[in-house]
């Protein structure tokens, strides 16, 4: 027999991911639930944590740990009505721990519900006809797409699609309506199957991004499939189709890399709902079930060979793509404030410091969800777009917007991101969220004093390396080793399409301060005209660019680049010995 991993066995065994969730559910002697289950709940959306900060302290006093749940809604595209985003508010004010947290993956995380909780959390939100039904697990993620509502026909058009794309990936699996929703358990009946999942599912989660040059918002190439809206005028004629791209990896395992996607071709809007299909079903079908650390599919990329790759996708298409049409990006990040629409209406993006919403900017867009008649747009980059703001709601939206208190950001802060980390995520090797900010506030400091406050360079940090906040595509990223300890990258490009390579191990605060104030007084006194930071350090000799580095692990190189768009026509960036 074919080895397999745990979780492939917890899958078979789980009837359609039920498992005995709904049996844990009822046991009200412990916060927490049975391990099997805790794997069967993630394509449920939902994940058991515990507080960090407290173990130690409730060891100490031979408590259980302090074990709450995170629940993750599916929302392609990010689109919400205000009602929805009322809804949201109250479960988290009302269930949670009184915060909102804006993902890298368009969606909102609840955080802090405990078991009692748990269950009446879910079903507010199916009453809010939304659902978290494959926001996490071996299934396809909530698909993401750029958010451009000012030009409000291609908006339709690339958010239709995402609800397709999501719509058709989901499990046939009844089991969250039966779990959370019903409280029973349905016998008898039609058998169930899963035609495009499989009855394991898939070897690995899956992730969907669709980006609208020269908009790379969502980071098309960070994710194992990846689509790219060529748009004539005002109509999306199809999309480029980019594979094998993902930001996990695992510190001093060589074999494990980051991963940009390669483009392999063009299709129609009618065809990308199959095109999809096709690729998950070779992932499901060619992926690693052994070793879930290379069971993404950049490794089953990596391992069978692009070239194989495509022919098995042309194969059960039964045409080949056309080929790849030009394009070209120029940045990640959002806009901020005002933008006008072209039909007349405005939309107004707000910055969320690392997505998290509380306090009085929690309760600040609530109300102003229960005045406005258009739509909430979470971002990629974490952030909201308070979207279709007709004229005559302008006023009475900006008033609103100023009772928030926001203050204003730096341009570094505004082009930030970083993951949840402590002390909630049980991946978290560093801090990461709470963190940042007071990096930034340093180097803002730095910035300014060699006249940089003005420039744009992103900055992503987590606190680990499954790179959650897409570290590895930032100018400037951060990847958490140890307590206060970060691996820094450099290289990055501005508009993502290049990867970033390790420049210093395992830094401490000020090593990062002083690792980077150098490099940026030699960028305001050097750097050319329109050159970015990331590509700068590489002209500069402090990391090396090669015609090698579409994938790295440890200080190798492999694969091409070459995407259109790609600053300057560097490829990767290559670490100088740290």
């Amino acid at each position: 027999m074919t080895e397999r991993s745990r979780n492939e066995v917890i899958k078979e065994g789980s009837n359609f991911l039920r498992g005995t969730i709904a049996e844990g559910l009822r046991d009200q002697v412990t916060g927490a639930i049975a391990e099997d289950d805790t794997q069967l709940t993630k394509f449920h959306g939902i994940y058991l944590q515990d507080d960090r900060d407290l173990r130690a302290e409730r060891a100490k006093k031979k408590m259980e740990k302090a074990f709450s749940f995170m629940a993750r809604v599916r929302i392609p595209a990010g689109v919400l009505t205000p009602a929805q985003w009322i809804a949201l508010h109250d479960i988290a004010a009302e269930r949670g721990n009184g915060t909102l947290r804006l993902t890298t993956r368009q969606t909102i995380q609840f955080h802090g519900l405990i078991k009692s909780n748990l269950r009446p959390a879910i079903q507010a939100v199916h009453t809010a006809l939304l659902d978290t039904i494959a926001a996490c697990g071996d299934v396809n993620r909530n698909v993401i797409a750029s958010v451009m509502p000012q030009h409000r026909a291609v908006d339709a058009t690339i958010a239709a699609m995402a609800r397709a794309i999501s719509t058709n990936l989901l499990p046939h699996s009844q089991a969250w309506h039966e779990i959370w929703i019903d409280d029973a358990l349905v016998a008898g009946g039609e058998q169930e199957d899963e035609p495009i999942l499989g009855r394991t599912y898939l070897p690995r989660k899956f992730k969907i991004a669709i980006a609208v040059p020269p908009q790379n918002d969502t980071d098309v190439f960070a994710h194992d499939l990846g689509l790219i809206a060529i748009v004539q005028g005002s109509r999306v004629v199809g999309y480029n189709v980019a594979v094998g791209g993902g930001m996990g990896m695992t510190h001093g395992e060589p074999d494990t890399f980051p991963r940009t996607g390669d483009v392999i071709g063009f299709c129609r809007p009618e065809q990308v709902v199959g095109v999809c299909a096709a690729i998950v079903t070779i992932q499901r079908d060619w992926g690693d079930r052994a070793d879930r650390k290379h069971a993404r599919l950049k490794y089953t990329i990596e391992r069978a060979g692009l070239d194989r790759f495509v022919a098995e996708l042309h194969e059960r298409l039964g045409y080949g793509l056309a080929p790849e049409q030009p394009y070209r990006f120029a940045r990640t990040g959002d806009a901020q404030g005002w933008v006008a629409g072209e039909d007349g209406n405005a939309h107004y993006f707000l910055f969320i410091e690392n997505g998290r919403v509380r306090g009085a900017m929690l309760d600040g867009l609530r109300a102003i969800a229960v005045v406005h008649e258009g739509r909430f747009v979470l971002t990629p980059n974490q952030n909201l777009v308070i979207a279709d703001v007709a004229p005559k709601r302008r006023p009475a939206i900006e008033g609103l917007l100023v009772r928030l208190g926001q203050s204003q950001s730096s341009v570094l802060r505004r082009n930030a991101m970083a993951c949840v980390a402590l002390p909630t995520c049980g991946l978290a090797l560093a801090e990461s969220e709470r963190y940042l900010p007071d990096l930034i506030t340093a180097l803002d400091d730095v910035m300014a004093q060699h006249g940089l406050q003005n420039e744009e360079i992103t900055i992503r940090m987590t606190g680990c390396p499954n790179g959650c906040a897409r570290p590895y595509l930032a100018e400037i990223g951060l990847v958490g080793t140890a307590p206060g300890r970060y691996n820094l990258y450099l290289g990055g490009a501005f508009d993502g399409t290049r990867l970033s390579k390790l420049y210093r191990r395992g830094i401490d605060h000020a090593g990062i301060v002083a690792a980077l104030a150098p490099l940026f007084a030699l960028y305001a006194s050097e750097r050319i005209a329109d050159e970015r930071f990331g590509a700068f350090v590489i002209r500069k000799g402090h990391v090396h660019a090669t015609l090698a580095g579409r994938a790295f692990h440890a200080d190798v190189d492999r694969g091409t680049v070459g995407h259109a768009g790609t600053e300057h026509g560097v490829a990767a960036a290559v670490v100088t010995p740290a």
